[in-house]
């Protein structure tokens, strides 16, 4: 077990890997935690807040007379260099006029810091209402007004991200990219990938991995790929859903505020930005694993995508791309999750549901009947 992990008498409850709430892995911020970080030791910091939200310790601090953001990461799941990167990426942004919280300079000076096992990042309070903090995973937006407004929002961040020019980051623990998907060969790519991981790899050498992509990710990395690889690479938000958004007001026509959480922003390119947004809303995960059956957000989807048009109107290469990618968008994201919950926080039947249910299982839907009819509504919009 990761020195890292929380004992038992210090767990909170967390969003899990289904609809209920679950012991946390790892320690709550305590105010002696956030006050070294953000002034030495010194400044009387207090937490006011926990988030609920499972991969990290965060929380709301009252410091100096404000409130500020305050996020601690195991070493083992995120590096200061990874944040110095996510971090520049929301200075370039938000200069742009993205609603990015600010990043605080810490006590030492710089943005991302390490104590011991952990790393620290603290950002001013975003901007606008925080409806959906308490959503779990894959939650839909409340309505359409809401859908087009994110919709709206996430092409505005696709056109101030154009000029960032930082290189990808490589494959690792809870991180997404889309690698294979580009690739000539994917299942070599992703082979190179697991080779690269032996976390991963000692996990994957009890499964079927190589027989499960074949028969369950090939072919949509076949459709895709000769697609997508025609395609501008470019940095996105990465986990684009309605908790890591602010909003104006608590109503239908309420508006982006704030963005937030740019840990899984990667280089990729905008349709698969995009496509992600699509796949953490659209559809009821969560009821599939319970009841073997996802309904699906269309008046979402389709606002959702009027929206992001109204502002970014999509080339037709990139409209083609879209049904394609979808089913794989997830892809290398949930491999990372399957490493983290294998290797990190060492829990068997996490790591389980992260294989079938997601890597697999989401692959598997699309390629189902209620998928493939999300994917022919697609078709059918870029032919418009």
């Amino acid at each position: 077990m990761s020195p890292g992990l929380a004992r038992p008498g210090q767990r909170r409850l967390v969003h899990g890997m289904g609809k209920t709430l679950v012991a946390a892995d790892w320690p709550p911020l305590t105010d002696e935690d956030v006050s070294a970080v953000l002034g030495g030791g010194t400044s009387g910091a207090v937490v006011t807040w926990h988030s609920p939200r499972p991969w990290s310790a965060a929380g709301l601090v009252s410091w100096r007379g404000a409130r500020v953001f305050v996020k601690r990461h195991h070493v083992s799941v995120r590096t200061v260099g990874q944040l110095a990167a996510e971090h520049a990426f929301a200075r370039h942004l938000r200069d742009r006029g993205v609603p990015v919280p600010a990043v605080l300079r810490l006590a030492n000076g710089t943005t991302a810091t390490r104590r011991g096992d952990f790393v620290y990042e603290a950002h001013q309070l975003a901007a606008g209402t925080d409806l959906y903090r308490d959503a779990v995973s894959w939650t839909p937006f409340a309505g359409p007004g809401h859908a087009r407004a994110a919709g709206e929002a996430l092409a505005r961040l696709h056109l101030a991200a154009a000029g960032f020019a930082a290189p990808e980051h490589p494959p690792a623990v809870l991180t997404g990219g889309c690698a294979v998907t580009v690739a000539a060969d994917p299942l070599g790519r992703l082979s190179q990938i697991v080779a690269s991981r032996p976390a991963l790899a000692c996990y994957l050498a009890g499964r079927p991995w190589r027989d499960d992509a074949r028969a369950h990710l090939l072919p949509a990395l076949e459709r895709a790929g000769p697609l997508c690889r025609r395609l501008p690479r470019q940095w996105g938000h990465g986990d684009w859903h309605p908790s890591n958004l602010t909003w104006t007001g608590s109503g239908p026509d309420a508006r982006v505020a704030g963005v937030l959480d740019l840990g899984l922003a990667n280089r990729t390119f905008a349709v698969h930005d995009l496509a992600t947004a699509i796949e953490r809303s659209a559809v009821a995960w969560l009821d599939l694993a319970e009841t073997g059956h996802a309904s699906v957000d269309a008046a979402g989807l389709d606002a959702l995508l009027d929206g992001y048009a109204s502002v970014r109107p999509l080339p037709a290469a990139e409209a083609a791309a879209l049904a394609e990618v979808l089913p794989v968008v997830h892809l290398e994201f949930a491999l990372s999750e399957v490493e983290y919950f294998a290797a990190v926080t060492g829990s068997a039947a996490n790591a389980e549901l992260a294989y079938d249910g997601y890597l697999i299982g989401h692959a598997r839907w699309f390629a189902g009947p209620d998928g493939s009819a999300v994917l022919d509504h697609l078709r059918r919009r870029a032919r418009r």
